[in-house]
């Protein structure tokens, strides 16, 4: 059985919510297309979220991270941090973040130790200090959880033996340990909805979901939205072992076809073909979740654009795309104008559905200015 690469990016315009009539009602729904939104730049949530809105707009997405908390930020797949349904969140908790967390707890327990003198029950206390603190005043900073409580302001060795080795507070990496684990989140920020500084608040449990069964649930989950995809594709997008990701995608049943780049997998009931959507052009922002969703990127994206759109440590910058395929880049300049240049001839009606797309971007946008965290060639020459 064949899988073409035209039905792979009819399978991103329907399954990932960027063709019109298929875009989604919420940001919940925005973000169970794609699995997971990623949310290491705090703006790349919402401007994922609302390329995959009907009615795009930062209220309903800040709504869901910092109200009714429907979207769950964890440190989870590939040691990134990625906002998540709630009703998903359990299952991203134990097939990916328990294992981080743990992996993350034991180095800087190490760190403490060889560096600084100090042991599993010092970070005990400072723990339960710093959520005494949290408790009290419902949100703080990272600063203001410190002021607090002088067990926090204790100091660090960070960067031993570089040239950057310096004294540092330790309240960063004792908040770090606390949200790792669940016991804090991340509440709203400082200052816009672009800002990485933030509050903490009070976190939620998600334990209690065997390990192996949540993976195959989020095995199942993102072949549904990724698929047909490799298993260097799922080995890559989770950062489990080839052989973690064998056994989970055996126990979803996946069925092998054949791809144009060679063999493939789906879901059992998932072989047949997906109608064509209407045309469709989407503006992604950097390290949004489609075009960081494969390994192997040849089908949607030209080798010969990785120089423009990529940053030297591989993350994606903002991208162009047309009927399931990247065509070029945009930015938004400090005058608040959405520029974009294409890669490629993609023809008049695309040239014109790009452009209605950076109005609609710009519109709910409003006066917010988007730098994307990391940096790619294009981005910076068009905002030059």
């Amino acid at each position: 059985m064949q899988i073409t690469t035209e039905q792979r990016r009819a399978r991103i315009g329907v399954r990932h919510a960027l063709a019109p009539a298929a875009r989604a009602a919420s940001p919940v729904e925005a973000a169970d297309a794609v699995v997971a939104l990623h949310a290491t730049d705090a703006a790349t949530v919402f401007l994922s979220a609302c390329a995959r809105l009907r009615e795009p707009g930062v209220t309903p997405v800040e709504r869901a991270l910092y109200e009714d908390v429907s979207l769950v930020k964890l440190l989870s797949m590939r040691r990134t941090l990625f906002a998540v349904s709630r009703g998903l969140a359990p299952v991203v908790d134990a097939s990916a973040a328990r294992a981080i967390a743990a992996r993350e707890r034991a180095t800087f327990l190490k760190h403490l130790k060889d560096w600084n003198g100090l042991d599993e029950a010092w970070l005990r206390r400072a723990e339960a200090a710093a959520l005494a603190v949290l408790e009290a005043k419902g949100e703080a900073t990272g600063s203001e959880i410190s002021a607090a409580e002088p067990l926090l302001r204790t100091k660090i060795t960070v960067f031993p033996g570089t040239r950057q080795e310096a004294q540092q507070g330790v309240a960063t990496r004792v908040l770090r340990m606390l949200a790792c684990d669940g016991h804090i989140r991340r509440g709203h920020p400082r200052g816009s909805w672009t800002s990485s500084q933030f509050r903490w608040a009070p976190g939620e449990d998600f334990g209690g979901m065997d390990v192996a069964g949540a993976q195959t649930e989020l095995t199942r989950r993102w072949l549904y939205a990724y698929g047909p995809a490799t298993e260097a594709d799922l080995v890559w997008w989770t950062g489990w072992t080839k052989t973690a990701a064998r056994k989970a995608l055996a126990a979803t049943g996946a069925v092998p076809v054949e791809l144009d780049e060679g063999a493939g997998y789906v879901l059992p009931d998932d072989t047949g073909p997906v109608a064509e959507p209407e045309p469709w052009a989407a503006l992604l922002p950097a390290l949004d979740p489609t075009p960081m969703g494969w390994k192997e990127r040849g089908w949607y994206l030209d080798a010969g654009y990785r120089t423009a759109l990529f940053d030297g440590s591989g993350n994606v910058g903002p991208t162009v795309w047309w009927n399931g395929e990247v065509v070029g880049g945009w930015a938004q300049r400090q005058d608040g104008e959405v520029v974009w240049r294409m890669l490629t001839d993609a023809g008049g009606e695309a040239e014109r559905a790009v452009a209605a797309e950076a109005e609609r971007l710009a519109a709910w946008a409003g006066d917010a200015r988007i730098t994307p965290r990391f940096r790619t060639p294009l981005e910076k020459e068009l905002v030059a």
